[in-house]
């Protein structure tokens, strides 16, 4: 019966003992909610962690939201009381040093998965037709992680968000009315930290979500795709003697356990995380004094420093947007339908190449000295 099943259906259903609990609890939720569908057939190659980064990405964002809700309960998103409202949570709240601090660790962690694996697809050019929309939205949910990070940083309203958010204003005042939305100018009675704690909590969640589900569902649509080298895996129908009534040029796997990949790594990064936050708790600094430029931004923005250093305030905006511009157009520069890395040198140099830029300017502004630059211009 269960052989006719799976040629019927092209899934095999779990073996599991007959009258134990375990079955039977297995039968209850599978007849409600068709759990024995997710053991469609992926490639085998889904299972390594580099295509599981993006699941793992996936399980950082849900600690964030996890943490993030209970950090919000004691936030108050003005600037006479946000820094104070976090010193209290950070001391007084049950668990609240723990909380902040693996949400902390959690949002770094979450910006390195998500940018190793944007690497993993350009690597395995896995941009390519019919991936292309794909890629976009990929390129808009790392943009999206940015701004939450950068958000973020700014809520704490210690020294350093002080100098983010007028570093993120001054910028706004170059672009005039285009970027007014993110000055005090827009709306007077509010002010600005409160606008952006409306943006880090709903705005940018909701944009994210909804690139996320898009993105997820063209997964579904596409499939995983194929390592360099190997054609498309075609749907496929397994019975248990091995036959086949489709084509498989890949090895194969099912999603069952590409999930339970996921979660394992996924529970790896939380527990990370949790290690941080226990061995360096996130820091809280010194109440802002206005006037004052004597720190310098979260890690991964500092790239974005360098040019800030050397070519003014200006840099900043056209930095952060042709980094996203310039990988937004991979998939229309890159139109061979080859994936074989051999075949791209010239498009794996440039990414390399581009890497080593990254690279040169964070340590150079690891070594550098702050700089005056809001109000030395």
């Amino acid at each position: 019966m269960r052989h006719e099943i799976a040629a019927r259906t092209g899934v095999e259903r779990l073996p599991a003992r007959q009258g134990s609990p375990a079955k039977e609890f297995w039968d209850w939720l599978d007849e409600r909610l068709g759990l024995q569908a997710l053991a469609y057939p992926v490639p085998a190659h889904a299972n390594s962690i580099l295509y599981t980064l993006g699941g793992i990405t996936l399980a950082g964002f849900a600690v964030l939201v996890a943490t993030g809700v209970y950090m919000a309960q004691f936030y108050h998103p003005h600037p006479a009381d946000a820094r104070e409202s976090i010193a209290y949570f950070t001391t007084q709240a049950q668990f609240g040093s723990f909380v902040r601090s693996v949400h902390f660790w959690t949002a770094n962690l979450v910006v390195i998965t998500a940018s190793l694996h944007m690497l993993r697809v350009f690597f395995t050019a896995s941009y390519k037709r019919p991936r292309e929309v794909n890629w976009l939205i990929g390129v808009g949910l790392v943009t999206m992680a940015m701004a939450l990070f950068f958000t973020g940083t700014v809520l704490k309203w210690d020294q350093e968000a002080y100098e983010a958010l007028a570093h993120n204003e001054a910028v706004a005042k170059t672009l005039g009315s285009l970027g007014s939305f993110a000055t005090g100018e827009f709306a007077r009675s509010v002010p600005l930290l409160t606008r952006l704690y409306v943006v880090h909590v709903s705005i940018l969640p909701a944009l994210l979500g909804l690139l996320l589900l898009l993105h997820l569902f063209l997964v579904k649509h596409h499939g995983i795709s194929p390592l360099p080298g190997q054609r498309e895996m075609k749907a496929q129908v397994v019975g248990r003697g091995g036959g086949s009534t489709g084509a498989a040029p890949v090895p194969t796997s099912t999603f069952n356990l590409h999930l339970r990949k996921m979660l394992g790594y996924g529970l790896l990064l939380t527990a990370m995380a949790a290690i941080l936050a226990l061995a360096l708790p996130a820091a809280l600094g010194p109440t802002a004094t206005p006037g004052m430029e004597v720190t310098k931004p979260p890690w991964l923005f500092w790239w974005l420093y360098a040019f800030e250093n050397w070519f003014g305030i200006k840099a900043l905006f056209w930095g952060a947007v042709a980094v996203p511009l310039l990988l937004a157009l991979v998939p229309f520069f890159d139109r061979s339908p080859s994936r074989k890395p051999t075949e791209r040198r010239w498009f794996i140099g440039a990414a390399a190449v581009a890497i080593a830029a990254l690279v040169s300017l964070t340590i150079y502004v690891a070594l550098s000295p702050v700089a005056q630059h809001i109000g030395g211009e």
